[in-house]
Parts: C-alpha cells; sequence; structure tokens
C-alpha cells in the first residue's frame, strides 16, 4: 500500500463515518431512530487508525457507542442503518439497535451497553485463540470511564497473567458521562494503570489519524511476535454530548469549541493537500462517494421491514420452555 492508498483510506474512513453519525442525528430528531444514540463525533481518527491496523481474522469488542468500529469492521452501512431503524434487515435483526451492533462472520462482537462489559469478553475471545493456537488479536474499545469498573482491573490482571493477546484500546474523551477524568480516577495517567499489571502500554494522540495507525501497529506488532496484552490510550474528544438524551452541562461550550479546532478530519485533510498527498479533487470524490453511501443506507432502511408481532417471542425461551408456560 503507497502512502496515498493509505491516505485515501483513512480520510476515507473518517468522513464516512462523520457523515453516517451526522445523518444518524437527522434521523433520530425525525423520531426515525428511538432509544438511545451515542455519537461519536470528533472520535473518528481513533476508530479509522486502528481498525486499518488490525487484520481480517482479528476480532473486535466495543461500547454502546459502537457505529464506526461497526461500519470500519466491514459492516455494510446499509445493514447498521436499518438496525438503527428497528428493521428485521439490520445486522443484528432489528433487535439490538444503535447500543447492539453485531456481525459474528466478521468478527465483530458488539456493541454492548454496560460499561466495561466488553473487557471479559475480550479476555475470552482472546483465551480461545490462545487455546487454538490462533495468532489472532481481540481489539476491545472502551472509555476512561470504564477503567473505574471492576472489569477492567480483572480483565487486565487475567490478560497478563495468561498471556492473551488483548489490545485494550482506550478511548479517553475526558468525560465519563458527565464527569470530568480528574473528578473520577485518583490516578488520572491511564498508562500508569496499566503499567501496574505489568501490560505494556502506550500513549497516542486521538485526534491525529495517523499517530493512531502508527501506535496501533506497533501494538498489533508486539502482541503478536512477543504475546501478551497491551494497553493503548487515544487521548480524544467527543463534539457532541454524551448521548442525544444528555444536556450536556458539565463542560463549557468554549472548551467544546476548543477541541472542534483540532477536528481530526479537517487536520489531516489540510496536511494531505499540503504535503500533495491527497489533491482537493480527492478529497471531494470522497466526500461524494460518503454522500451517496449515506443516502443509500437511508433508503434501505427506510425500505426495511418491521419484525412480525408472530415472532417477538423468538430468541427469548426454548419451545420446550414455552409450552411449560403455556
Amino acid at each position: 500500500m503507497t502512502d496515498q492508498d493509505l491516505a485515501r483510506g483513512l480520510l476515507s474512513d473518517m468522513i464516512r463515518v462523520r457523515r453516517m453519525e451526522e445523518m444518524c442525528a437527522e434521523m433520530y430528531s425525525a423520531a426515525k431512530i428511538r432509544g438511545f444514540l451515542h455519537l461519536y463525533v470528533g472520535e473518528e481518527a481513533v476508530a479509522a487508525g486502528s481498525l486499518r491496523a488490525l487484520g481480517p481474522d482479528d476480532a473486535v469488542v466495543t461500547t454502546y457507542r459502537d457505529h464506526a468500529h461497526a461500519l470500519l469492521t466491514g459492516i455494510p452501512m446499509t445493514k447498521i442503518m436499518a438496525e438503527m431503524y428497528g428493521k428485521v434487515e439490520g445486522c443484528s435483526g432489528g433487535r439490538g439497535g444503535s447500543m447492539h451492533l453485531f456481525d459474528a462472520d466478521r468478527r465483530f462482537y458488539g456493541g454492548n451497553a454496560i460499561v466495561a462489559g466488553g473487557l471479559p469478553l475480550a479476555a475470552g475471545l482472546a483465551f480461545a485463540d490462545a487455546q487454538l493456537n490462533r495468532k489472532n488479536v481481540t481489539a476491545c474499545y472502551f472509555g476512561e470511564g470504564a477503567i473505574a469498573e471492576g472489569a477492567f482491573h480483572e480483565s487486565m490482571n487475567m490478560a497478563e497473567l495468561w498471556q492473551l493477546p488483548v489490545l485494550f484500546c482506550c478511548e479517553n474523551n475526558r468525560y465519563a458521562m458527565g464527569t470530568v477524568i480528574d473528578h473520577e480516577l485518583s490516578q488520572p495517567d491511564l498508562a500508569a494503570k496499566a503499567a501496574s499489571y505489568r501490560v505494556p502500554s502506550a500513549s497516542a494522540d486521538g485526534m491525529d489519524v495517523e499517530a493512531c495507525h502508527t501506535v496501533t501497529q506497533q501494538a498489533v506488532e508486539h502482541i503478536r511476535t512477543e504475546g501478551g496484552p497491551f494497553f493503548i490510550e487515544f487521548r480524544t474528544y467527543r463534539f457532541r454530548p454524551h448521548s442525544m438524551f444528555d444536556p450536556e452541562l458539565y463542560r463549557e461550550k468554549s472548551e467544546v469549541e476548543e477541541w472542534r479546532k483540532r477536528d481530526p478530519i479537517h487536520l489531516f485533510g489540510d496536511k494531505c493537500l499540503a504535503d500533495g498527498t491527497l489533491t482537493a479533487e480527492d478529497i471531494a470524490t470522497i466526500r461524494a462517494a460518503a454522500e451517496t453511501e449515506v443516502a443509500e443506507a437511508v433508503a434501505y432502511a427506510e425500505a426495511g421491514t418491521w419484525e412480525s408481532v408472530d415472532d417477538l417471542a423468538r430468541h427469548l425461551m426454548s419451545p420446550a420452555t414455552t409450552d411449560i408456560l403455556s
């Protein structure tokens, strides 16, 4: 892959995610998407940079802020949007919605609504790969708020003790819902927490897609060659509230605006133009393709079908149990 190919791919990934997220917000406001909706706007460099460093057989586990990871793991935007709408054609059959995107064929195991709930799952997937002598990596994405949960510490401890091939990816956007990190963690140095479990670690500028890509490449190479887990802190920022229900009373608008000056899409696009890696026409083509993809995804979701009422009990209990209850 040439530098130009990589740059085009990284920028395209970020723009595709941003346009999909913006459309999700629009459809939510139009009551087309219901329930909870947690957007990734501002954090695109983390998913775009890191996921391009993984292989097709590697597993991915993430949080309820999962749209970007699902899309960049390879789930078609049409299937993601249909899932947001609650349609049968969605990647989780319309039953998961925004927080529970899933695709086992692509080794994308959610989409988890429980804070830190994906970490033990990632350890289990990595344990299975290790037992089967597969050189796969399980990348587990979580926010800094998860580090206050016991599941984080248990998973880190077990991963190091058993030398499990887990890539712990902390998307540190500074706010666990509405609590700033300095008010949440007595030790805000996240790499120090990883070091306490003897897990190798690194930190990266989560607004710089190239930095995210490089640090993840190095971490994945370490896991494949040296074995055991690795921890990366991506220092990023979400431009939108925690969720569509969040009144966002815990931070100043001026702070958000300062971070918006470091928009990863604009920074990388400007860099590519300045060094000649991409042209203005290249970027216009990328944006046009993203617009077309988003429009097709919405059309697909709008044309989708609702699940039959007769199927509402499907997957909830076994036929034998149903017979007993009836």
